[in-house]
């Protein structure tokens, strides 16, 4: 079994593939992890490789039932009554970002096989890595769900899912072999658009909520950073306070992109925000963008990445 496979990863799309050579299912909104079922152990890996089979025991208990050596690639989810993924109650159950609170309320939902059974599964069509990962879940418990793919024509789902107020759906095409990166082979269509960005800073206010006015955000550019522009909106009290007590241990003399603008507080680009968002500005600004809460550090491959 390979210590890790770099996960393959859903490039964004503004509308639905078609065609019958095309696979959809649900977007949930949680953490990318990889499940190891390994002979001695059980590893939830996430992207930044660290192993959070502590943290989440009730998922590593139920891998452990699976029994067969493989890789599940697949997202930790915290599901609503109504049944919808919620990305802020998962951070919640998880103690916030950076806590190191043990998850009962974590289920998951497997969507790939890279590794079954002594076999290196990556060369295999889609459609036979699922169907050995149906096989392989039959009859799991309550803590470990297939993710189902879903019949219907791609714009008919996205619709559905968008007035069910889910994120959006992913599309696969059904020939693809598991390849790591945004290859085009998996899509992802979503509802509101949603990135995660880093904060560099804020801007001071004596009437907001915790003297926040606005985050000052940055995706990646290369290899350095560029202005996204800011968020005031999303966050409440309690959050507004944990992000002005973090950014004031952050800060430095040296902005990460040199701006300049009353009462801004420059911070290390070291927090990572994920941003609900309307559009791109014909400036590369976020447009009609609320604060949607906090990434884990261990999140850092999921910043946002500007097109050279």
């Amino acid at each position: 079994m390979p210590q890790r496979v770099e996960p393959a990863l859903a490039l964004l799309k503004p509308k639905a593939p078609t065609g019958p050579d095309w696979a959809f299912e649900m977007k949930f909104d949680g953490y990318r992890l990889a499940i190891h079922i390994e002979p001695k152990c059980i590893r939830i890996l996430t992207r930044g490789g660290h192993d959070w089979a502590a943290r989440l025991p009730a998922i590593a208990e139920a891998a452990e039932k699976l029994g067969v050596g493989s890789i599940l690639d697949r997202e930790a989810v915290v599901v609503d009554e109504d049944g919808r993924s919620d990305f802020g109650a998962l951070q919640r159950s998880l103690g916030g970002r950076g806590g190191k609170r043990i998850s009962k309320e974590a289920v998951f939902y497997a969507f790939d096989l890279p590794y079954f059974d002594g076999h290196l599964l990556t060369n295999t069509d889609l459609s036979v890595r699922r169907h050995l990962l149906a096989d392989l879940l039959d009859g799991a418990n309550a803590t470990i769900h297939l993710s189902e793919e879903l019949d219907g024509d791609g714009a008919e789902l996205l619709e559905a899912a968008c007035s069910m107020g889910l994120e959006g759906i992913i599309a696969k095409n059904r020939d693809s072999k598991y390849r790591s990166g945004r290859t085009g082979d998996w899509l992802k269509i979503k509802c509101v658009q949603s990135e995660s960005f880093v904060v560099i800073g804020y801007e001071h206010s004596a009437v907001a909520r915790g003297g926040i006015g606005s985050l000052l955000l940055a995706a990646r550019w290369g290899d350095s950073w560029a202005s996204v522009g800011s968020v005031g909106t999303g966050f409440k009290e309690k959050d507004a306070l944990y992000l002005r007590t973090t950014l004031d241990k952050l800060t430095t003399n040296k902005p990460a992109i040199p701006m300049k603008g009353k009462n801004l507080v420059f911070a290390q680009p070291t927090l990572i925000a994920e941003i609900h968002f309307r559009r791109w500005t014909d400036d590369g600004n976020l447009r009609h963008a609320p604060f949607k809460g906090l990434r884990e550090v261990q999140d850092n491959s999921e910043i946002f990445e500007m097109p050279s």
